[in-house]
């Protein structure tokens, strides 16, 4: 139960992030839903992938692919000023589906018995390789080099998945909301990880 709401939150959250990212590009109908699309799904992708999941379950998930769509589709039809408003929630839906995607990334490689490191790559690629495609397709630099200590949220919840820390389903939800407070804070308070200064030589 847990793990299909952790889905279905993420997979909304990241499809309507794409939709919101697409209507600031000023994308067409299809560009909309491709976006919303590889948002939604792109870090699960490229975390089976990497820790070797049969390419053939990605495709399994059909409901989720209906959500996505039956998402992306409820905010193209929107009145316009409603998507206006919405632009200025793009992190807050980016936090969520960071959040979810990243502790359902963890909790998958737990249940096949992975490595602690293992655990929070697929922490971290669940979590993040949606928005960095997206970003990528929307010719935008990619928010988890950037901003906000992005990956590092999705880092820590897969170590505290990792060594056991979260296991009931209150303390999982709990783990959501701290995620996306944390992912929240970070952009509020412009918190970044340090950079290397450096000085082109003529």
């Amino acid at each position: 139960m847990t793990w299909d709401i952790l889905n279905i939150i993420g997979t909304i959250a990241f499809a309507i992030s794409g939709v919101l990212i697409a209507t600031e590009e000023d994308y067409d109908l299809f560009g909309m839903y491709v976006l919303g699309f590889m948002t939604a799904f792109g870090g699960g992708l490229i975390r089976n992938i990497l820790i070797g999941i049969p390419i053939e379950d990605f495709w399994m998930q059909g409901h989720l692919f209906e959500i996505a769509f039956l998402a992306i589709t409820i905010a193209y039809i929107l009145p316009n000023k409603w998507i206006v408003k919405w632009k200025n929630a793009v992190v807050f839906f980016d936090a969520i589906g960071l959040a979810a995607f990243a502790i359902q990334g963890a909790n998958y490689a737990v249940s096949i018995h992975a490595p602690l490191m293992v655990v929070i790559i697929a922490a971290s690629m669940t979590g993040t390789g949606g928005g960095m495609i997206r970003d990528v397709y929307a010719g935008r630099k990619p928010l988890i080099f950037s901003s906000g200590i992005y990956a590092l949220w999705a880092v820590l919840a897969g170590l505290v998945i990792g060594l056991g820390l979260v296991r009931a389903p209150y303390s999982t939800f709990s783990l959501l909301i701290i995620i996306v407070i944390l992912r929240m804070l970070s952009v509020y308070f412009n918190w970044n990880l340090p950079r290397k200064a450096y000085n082109k030589i003529e």
